[in-house]
């Protein structure tokens, strides 16, 4: 629960570097994908290491590669599913579009995950208060057992 919002803000720092591949160094989509390993920590660091090695392998189907990895994120991460769907939604359009529609869809993919960061921060705070209280009370009955 407390890491889903950091790897949330680490999934779109990604994607903004990503943006700055495409955009600027207008690299490969295998190529940005390395740089952005390189950049990135753990857990989205073997996601971008891992789908750069398989688009070696099977550069033909990116959608279907990015999908297998994301579920593989989705089991290593904090990330819940409605990330996971923002980032398949995503998937479907790498590579598909040019250089500006490709920047509009990484900026609707990071204000969809900005939502689901905010509500990750929401819960965050409010689970926390909770597991506050609940200690607070546990402590209270205990020293009422002792008495």
């Amino acid at each position: 629960m407390s890491k889903r919002p950091k790897h949330i803000r680490q999934v779109k720092n990604a994607l903004q570097i990503l943006e700055a591949e495409i955009l600027y160094s207008q690299l490969p989509l295998k190529d940005a994908f390395t740089t952005i390993a390189t950049q990135i920590p753990h857990p989205m660091k073997p996601f971008f290491k891992n789908l750069s090695i398989d688009m070696v392998e099977d550069s033909n189907d990116l959608v279907a590669l990015w999908d297998k990895h994301i579920n593989v994120l989705l089991k290593e991460s904090a990330l819940g599913n409605n990330e996971g769907e923002i980032l398949k939604q995503f998937g479907r359009t790498l590579g598909q579009h040019d250089f500006h529609q490709q920047q509009k869809h990484i900026q609707l993919t990071v204000t969809h995950l900005n939502r689901e960061l905010e509500e990750a921060r929401d819960n965050q705070f409010k689970y926390s208060k909770m597991a506050k209280s609940l200690g607070f009370l546990c402590g209270v009955f205990i020293v009422l057992l002792l008495l």
